[in-house]
């Protein structure tokens, strides 16, 4: 029998499907489901992602079929294809991506037929099954996708070397998903590239479409996108490159390193933008350093989140701010040689440090693997607890806080208690953003 999971940081499959297809410009997600699933994932998706909103033609301006009892008995691809017609009449969009939940899907609707019928519309339609009680929100983000690259993105044998395309980081899911694609594209243009991430600001289809041009796919993640930069490789011959996320000096890098070598580029021009970039970075760190010995500004710290976040972090706060995250908690279920790859990532920090890895998806059990990495006093006088105390996660992880008296800062879904516009943890940039605030937190509970 599946595990349950209580308190997941994710929504379903279908969720994951209609956030992607919202941030792809002017693209409209038609949704094949019954009327509730709408208005849910709206709520979900929009309020728990820093208060996203709901995008162009999104949330509860989401098209959908909203099947009823008759089209359930009877079938509801003649209700979809209606719905479909109707949507490309009134919604001015460049793309129209129908996603399916889970009603549609128990009947054996098919989406596919149905998309069929508008091949020869003026207007590009296409659609896949995002059967929602097959996977989790990240599941959803590598169906359309991969959808796309079949059956949108245009065959060439034509190869741009200095193009390459961006995937791993899921838009909503990642609730700082445009600003750290914007600083990903900013730091790679530096190295001379063409960068398209097809989310990010000033994107559009068109670089979708033409996205087979690329050499090269990078995946700034160990599970999200995976399956798209291989469906992308069987389908156009573009190769792909996994690297972690990225944030601050040593994390960066790396990364800008790994990426120079896979494009065959001169080790003398990485060089110099990683130098450039490190300049500006510690010229912002070192104005920290008197208050941050002065006023003993370090913590041990626990970081609760998903597969990027969790590695991404813990290496930073280990290895560019100096503290003790000797807990880090990994909360999406993972198949084993998914955490295999992931257990990896936390090893060889530069501090030397090396944190326990704790992969449960379960939210409720945080607390418990705090008591046990740090045991309470018993009414012993001297003991080593986890004070001074710090707690990286989501809102899930406010009773913790609370419980433990630490700081929070939620950084990963479902984030309610901040607004996030173009804020970005992602490079350097990112991580100096980052430091900014974790540090204003510790300053503020003082």
């Amino acid at each position: 029998m599946s595990q349950v999971i209580e308190r997941p940081r994710f929504t379903c499959a279908l969720g994951g499907a209609i956030g992607t297809v919202q941030a792809l410009p002017r693209a409209i997600p038609i949704l094949h489901s019954s009327p509730g699933c709408g208005g849910n994932l709206a709520g979900a998706l929009s309020g728990a992602s820093g208060y996203h909103g709901g995008s162009y033609c999104g949330g509860n301006a989401l098209p959908s079929s909203n099947v009823s009892e008759r089209d359930i008995v009877f079938g509801g691809e003649e209700r979809l294809s209606e719905q479909i017609e109707n949507t490309l009449k009134i919604m001015d969009g460049d793309l129209y991506f129908v996603v399916t939940g889970c009603m549609v899907e128990m009947i054996g609707d098919d989406v596919h037929s149905v998309v069929k019928q508008f091949a020869n519309s003026d207007h590009p339609v296409y659609g896949t099954e995002t059967t929602s009680f097959k996977g989790n929100s990240y599941q959803g983000y590598d169906d359309v996708l991969q959808a796309l690259v079949r059956d949108f993105v245009e065959p060439t044998a034509a190869k741009d070397a200095l193009t390459v395309n961006l995937f791993g980081i899921v838009p909503l899911q990642d609730v700082f998903w445009k600003g750290n694609l914007d600083a990903l594209k900013e730091l790679l243009q530096k190295l001379g590239l063409t960068v398209n991430t097809f989310f990010g600001t000033g994107e559009t289809i068109e670089n979708l479409r033409q996205s087979a041009r690329a050499s090269l796919n990078l995946v700034v993640s160990d599970v999200y996108g995976q399956a798209t930069a291989e469906t992308y490789e069987e389908v156009h011959g573009v190769p792909f490159l996994t690297l972690p996320l990225p944030i601050g000096d040593h994390a960066t890098a790396a990364f800008l390193l790994a990426v120079g070598e896979a494009l065959g580029l001169e080790p003398d021009q990485v060089d110099q933008v990683v130098a450039g970039e490190r300049r500006v970075y510690y010229d912002f760190l070192q104005r920290l350093s008197d208050s941050y010995n002065d006023l003993d500004f370090q913590r041990y710290a626990v970081v609760v989140g998903d597969v990027n976040y969790a590695q991404a972090v813990t290496r930073f706060l280990a290895d560019d701010l100096g503290w003790l995250p000797e807990l880090a908690v990994v909360t999406d279920p993972l198949e084993p040689e998914q955490r295999e790859r992931l257990q990896a990532r936390f090893g060889g920090f530069r501090s030397g440090l090396a944190p326990e890895v704790v992969f449960d998806p379960n939210g409720n059990n945080v607390g418990k693997h705090i008591n046990r990495h740090w045991p309470q006093s018993n009414g012993q006088r001297y003991y080593e607890g986890f004070s001074p105390g710090f707690l990286v996660g989501s809102v899930m992880e406010r009773d913790v806080a609370e419980q433990f008296k630490v700081p929070l800062l939620a950084v990963s879904y479902p984030i309610t208690n901040r607004i996030v516009l173009n804020r970005a943890y992602a490079g350097y940039k990112g991580g100096l953003s980052l430091a900014e605030d974790i540090l204003s937190l510790v300053v503020a509970h003082r």
